[in-house]
């Protein structure tokens, strides 16, 4: 019995030493894995990554809506800003944390499209008055309207159907305004708001980037006052010396544009007797009006054929649905229109996805067989260099 018990202690004793054994070598070759790990491994590979597309510049309120907000949209503060498809959580930690996500934050670039030819810096010699109003668009001494002299020139290729795009609403947040002067082809026609800080100095880098540019000139919405488009809106209930006296104010402010637009003005588009004297002051300055072409009933195709006036109506707003799909629906649509007329207008508004959807549609556009063109030579003006 004593001799039994030794001999089974000893085989006891020897397993337990070979499983210590077993027990160091694994953990020698786990702290060299984790020391490799620690010396050579990259620590965002421990988590899913995520990546974002954002503008390098956050400064300002949303953009403005035309026809779709009234200027309480410009409050940095308001809600109702639309989504755009992305959603953010209220805090992302910078390294992801312990087993967290990794954010890779991804700059748009702020480089230009192309190199275009900057567009003579505004205001050119002899398009313009000086008025206790500001500086006014004129005809020049050699005949040449500002709509000649501010348009974008355009050679058109025979037999190419062409389409114009216009992003409005500028001016009003920084963001935006940058990417769409920056990131678009300098065929697209940029639109102005009136209302903007350091007006002069927008137009004169958007002209700088090739890019022709246009005034918004708001007008008395259904609702006005509820819907409040500015201090200077064109109203149906006005004199016509009033919205005169309102027209040289909002015109005044800046010069380099070749024609205006509308903002809002559902109300102010159905009544003759307030539109015609205001049609008949932008034909004497020499511009053109281009209509975004909301305003059903409209008398300003009349009134702009009583005065004269170079009008033009844009055939799609392509934003109205605020979808990346959406606008890919409606640019189709345009590229149809451009086949069945040789010409298409469409206009959107200054948000990231109509902006980005536009640079991404521009690109192929050649391929497909179309041109982009500036929106005044849709509209028809003959660029005639005028020089600064």
């Amino acid at each position: 019995m004593s001799a039994s018990r030794t001999a089974d202690g000893s085989v006891l004793r020897t397993g337990l030493s070979q499983f210590a054994l077993s027990i160091a070598a694994f953990g020698t070759l786990a702290a060299g894995a984790v020391g490799a790990a620690f010396f050579f491994g990259d620590d965002d590979a421990g988590g899913p990554r995520i990546e974002l597309a954002l503008y390098s510049e956050q400064n300002g309120p949303p953009p403005l809506l035309k026809n779709r907000s009234s200027l309480e949209a410009l409050d940095a503060h308001a809600d109702g800003e639309p989504s755009l498809g992305v959603e953010y959580g209220d805090a992302l930690p910078e390294d992801g944390g312990d087993g967290g996500a990794v954010m890779t934050v991804t700059e748009i670039s702020t480089n230009a499209v192309n190199a275009p030819t900057a567009l003579a810096r505004a205001p050119i010699s002899g398009y313009f008055e000086r008025t206790a109003a500001g500086d006014l668009p004129k005809t020049g001494p050699d005949g040449r309207t500002p709509a000649e002299a501010y348009a974008r020139p355009f050679a058109a290729t025979p037999g190419m159907p062409r389409i114009s795009l216009i992003v409005g609403g500028l001016g009003m947040t920084q963001k935006h305004t940058l990417a769409a002067i920056n990131e678009l082809p300098p065929e697209v026609t940029l639109s102005f708001v009136p209302y903007a800080n350091d007006l002069q100095g927008w137009i004169n880098r958007a002209r700088a980037a090739g890019h022709e540019v246009l005034l918004e000139l708001p007008m008395e919405a259904y609702d006005y006052p509820n819907v409040d488009s500015g201090p200077q809106t064109l109203l149906t209930s006005a004199k016509p010396e009033e919205n005169l006296r309102r027209l040289n104010i909002l015109m005044g402010k800046a010069t380099g544009y070749f024609g205006v637009t509308n903002y809002q003005g559902a109300r102010f588009a159905t009544d003759a007797a307030a539109a015609t004297p205001v049609m008949k002051a932008l034909k004497d300055r020499g511009l053109l009006f281009l209509h975004d072409g909301a305003a059903a009933r409209s008398v300003l195709p009349q009134a702009a054929n009583q005065t004269g006036l170079d009008f033009t109506v844009a055939d799609r707003i392509v934003d109205a649905e605020l979808s990346a799909d959406a606008i890919d629906r409606e640019l189709l649509a345009l590229e149809a229109l451009a086949i069945q007329n040789g010409k298409a207008i469409g206009v959107g508004f200054a948000y990231p996805v109509t902006i980005e959807q536009f640079r991404i549609w521009a690109e192929g556009l050649k391929a497909k067989g179309y041109q982009l063109a500036p929106a005044s030579a849709s509209a028809g003006v003959e660029t005639r260099a005028a020089k600064p």
